[in-house]
Formats: C-alpha cells, structure tokens, sequence
C-alpha cells in the first residue's frame, strides 16, 4: 500500500537521514519526499512510501517517534503516484476536456492531493462531487473570500475554495490524516486560477447546471 507520512523534524543536517533510515529498518520503501516548510529551526516533510498491507501504520508512527526531535502530524492512504508531474497531467486533461472540464477537477483533485473527495456547490445545492464523497455533503456554514483550509467539529478536513466567476463553491476533504497545510491551499488556488482561465470552464458548469 502507499501511505504519506507528514512529520516535523529538526532542520538540521542528519536529521532526515535518520528518519529514512527508521523507516528502511521498518520495512517501508520511501518513494518521495517533499518539504512543504522550514523556519524556527524545524522542518515540515511529506513523505510517500511504500509499505506491504499488513503494516500497522501504528508501528511506522513509533518507529517514527524513536528519532529524536521528530513527531508525526499523520500518516494516511494515498493514490498519488509519486515521482511525476501531477498538476501538469491534470490541467493537460481538463483543457481537452471541453464541457466535462468541472467534472474532470473534480474527480482528479483527490488524488492530486491525497484526499477523500472533493465537490462543487452553488448555495446549498450540490451541483458535482466526486465518487467518494457522501451522500449528504454538508457545506461550511461561512464561505471565505479566497480558498482556505479548516477542519469542521466532526474532524473533517476541507479546503473551502470560492469560485466567484462561476458562482460555485469547490470543497477539498480529508478524513484521516492531517489538516490541509498552507502550501496544499496554495497548489490548489493555482490550479482553479488556470482552470478559470480557460475558454471551456463557463460551459463546463453550465452543462452540469442543466442535468
């Protein structure tokens, strides 16, 4: 299975050293690191792995935990391939995607970010998710004025992001693991920047508005 691993460390030379080493030890196969921040002497990491599936992730998170200065902020399923270009395969599907362009967001954003689903509302009613999402997706009660990251009472985690050219509202969710960071907020602002950008996008909601 592929698991992301985010863990704060000590910056300092050695450090992620010792933790690739306590993971090797561990059995997981390290496929991709990313540093999403550093400053006051610490690091933020987001690592992917591989693990086979009878791997507690329990048992990482100790491991984890051996070297000193390191805590873990989650450790959760993921469907993203690493060692690619993401972003760029997506935004190169949704612009030869015409009137399914929404629909396309959509259903790639999860995997983009390692998330559960993903959905667009106009006011309260839900106009697309993705197939993960439930049944019942509650929109936050207050809409931002550019797209930020919160976690509801129930622990779920969302990046509520306002589309005002289109009248909609695009939610990120994320139910195990961490909270979104601020440079995932910042991935996907850019992205729904070119997704708004593109001649198809008014039509792509209007054909979904229709159904």
């Amino acid at each position: 299975m592929l698991l992301r691993l985010r863990i704060s460390l000590p910056d300092r030379p050695g450090s992620l050293g010792q933790v690739t080493g306590v993971l090797g030890s561990a059995g997981a196969d390290i496929t991709q690191v990313t540093v999403l921040d550093r400053g006051d002497g610490r690091a933020v990491d987001d690592i992917t792995v591989f693990c086979p599936d009878s791997t507690p992730k329990e048992a990482l998170a100790k491991h984890l935990l051996t070297v000193e200065g390191v805590s873990v902020e989650g450790i959760w399923t993921t469907r993203e391939a690493p060692g690619t270009y993401p972003e760029l395969e997506i935004l190169k599907y949704i612009t030869t995607a015409g009137e399914r362009g929404l629909t396309t967001l959509i259903d790639s954003l999860p995997v983009l970010f390692s998330a559960d689903w993903a959905a667009a509302t106009a006011g309260e009613s839900l106009v697309y998710a993705s197939w993960r999402a439930p049944a019942d997706v509650i929109t936050p009660p207050d809409t931002p004025p550019r797209p930020a990251a919160t976690t509801l009472d129930s622990g779920l985690h969302l990046i509520n992001a306002p589309l005002p050219p289109l009248a909609l509202t695009l939610m990120l969710a994320r139910t195990d693991g961490p909270a979104f960071h601020r440079n995932e907020v910042h991935r996907l602002t850019r992205i729904l920047e070119i997704f708004l950008s593109l001649p198809a996008t008014e039509r792509s909601v209007a054909r979904q508005l229709r159904k």
